[in-house]
Formats: C-alpha cells, structure tokens, sequence
C-alpha cells in the first residue's frame, strides 16, 4: 500500500476463511454450487481490499471432500462462481487453498495448523510477520496465530460467536472482533492509515 510520506510498503497479504466469511456456513456443508451464497458485503470488502493495495488468498478446510460430498470439479465450480463475483466487483483472490482431510486425518493443512499458510508463503515470498488472517472460527484464528501471522480478526458471521468462547477457553484473542467481513476491512484499513500517518 503506497504511503505519501516515504517508500511503498511491501505488498500486504490477507488470508481469509470461505465459509462463514465469504459466504454464508452450513452444519450440513457446501455440497454445491446450489448451496453457496454469498455473504451480504462481503465481495464489496474484498473489492475494496483490492483496491488499496492487497493481495487476498482464501485458506478454507473442506472435509466435504474426504467425506465423499462433494467432488474436486464441485469444488472448482463453487471456487469459479465465487472468483468471477469478486472480479465482476473490482476486487481479485490471488490464490486459493484448501484442505480436503477429515478431522481424523493426520495432515499439516487442516485448520488450525498453519500448513495451507505456509504454503502460500513459499509460493508468494509473503512475509507472514505482515499478513492477517480474517476468519469466524476459533481455529481460523489459532491457524494465523500458529503460522506467524502479524494480525488477526475474528468475524461473529458464521461460528464467530461461539469462537469467542473457544479462544477464551484456550487462552488465545484475536487482534480484533468485527461484525462481518466488510467492517474487517474497514479495521484493517483504517488501522494502516493510523500507522502510515503515525510514519509521516
């Protein structure tokens, strides 16, 4: 994001959970493309962090696919639909990751471990130190924490109510609480044009 008082800061990476955020969750999964809807706002916010400057990667667990409920090409055609949204709104996904193991499964990519983070970091050369993790779930915010993630924000759309429980419990908060995916952005940005005045 440029500053108007020295040098362009680095290139900002924000990692953002699917569903819950993006769209809207269901406790019986996204199956396909008939069952996702998008969030109100929220291809608005992602424009918008476009707009000044970030990159956005979505990092989202779909054990639907372990499960056998949905398929590799469902889940492209639900991640198409959902790209073209936010590119007909002005706004980009530079990259999408997700995790198709069960909750059983001993993987690295599941949330909350960090391992579809740190692939996005070795294949974007992101420094993590810099980046937030915007997610509705306890998990989503243990998974930024547990991958050196700069910030965090838990959004009370989808499980964010309950993760506010959860990380209490487990001695973790995040960064900031918002009501939804657009007033994140809102935080997020006016948090950087703090320190970029704060800089002059």
């Amino acid at each position: 994001m440029p500053s108007n008082c020295g040098p362009d800061h680095p290139t900002q990476f924000a990692f953002l959970d699917r569903d819950g955020v993006i769209n809207a969750d269901s406790d019986t999964y996204i199956k396909s493309l008939a069952e996702f809807h998008l969030l109100p706002g929220s291809v608005a916010a992602i424009a918008r962090l476009t707009a000044a400057g970030w990159q956005v990667i979505v990092v989202t667990n779909q054990s639907a696919l372990q499960r056998g409920l949905l398929s590799a090409q469902g889940l492209e055609r639900i991640h198409g639909h959902m790209c073209r949204a936010i590119t007909q709104a002005g706004g980009q996904v530079l990259d999408i990751f997700h995790c198709p193991h069960g909750p059983g499964d001993d993987c690295d990519c599941r949330k909350p471990k960090p391992g579809m983070i740190l692939r996005a970091q070795r294949r974007h050369g992101i420094d993590l130190s810099q980046a937030v993790m915007i997610g509705d779930s306890a998990r989503d915010i243990a998974c930024g924490f547990n991958a050196g993630c700069g910030r965090t924000i838990l959004v009370r759309t989808g499980n964010g109510r309950a993760a506010l429980r959860t990380l209490s419990d487990q001695g973790l908060a995040a960064n900031h609480v918002a009501t939804d995916l657009a007033a994140a952005v809102e935080w997020l940005l006016a948090q950087d044009a703090a320190g970029n005045a704060s800089a002059c």
